[in-house]
């Protein structure tokens, strides 16, 4: 018989800065192939645009995987109870595509 992995529980532990978050209103992603960086970005709604990076998140192929599709559930969860998320309009402002 094929033993089923046991739960592992993990106790998270934050900072205050950490778990006070940091509002981001874009994310730039790049790749190679052993892994993915995520840069969480807060533009500055100012003429011209300031963009600082709040965040950056390096992965592995396999975990960014996982990450999309628990992303792709968590909005099927949210879309479900308060209704389609509209992404047809241009964001206010973007960076270049890399």
């Amino acid at each position: 018989m094929a033993e089923t992995p046991s739960q592992v529980q993990i106790q998270l532990q934050l900072d205050d800065a950490t778990a006070n978050g940091a509002y981001v209103n874009m994310a730039m992603l790049n790749h190679n192939e052993t892994e993915f960086t995520i840069d969480f970005i807060y533009m500055q709604p100012q003429t011209p645009p300031k963009a600082v990076v709040r965040a950056r998140v390096i992965n592995s192929p396999k975990h960014m995987k996982r990450f999309l599709l628990a992303m792709q559930e968590n909005v099927a969860k949210y879309e479900a109870q308060f209704g389609r998320i509209d992404v047809s309009n241009p964001p206010p402002h973007s960076l270049p595509k890399h």
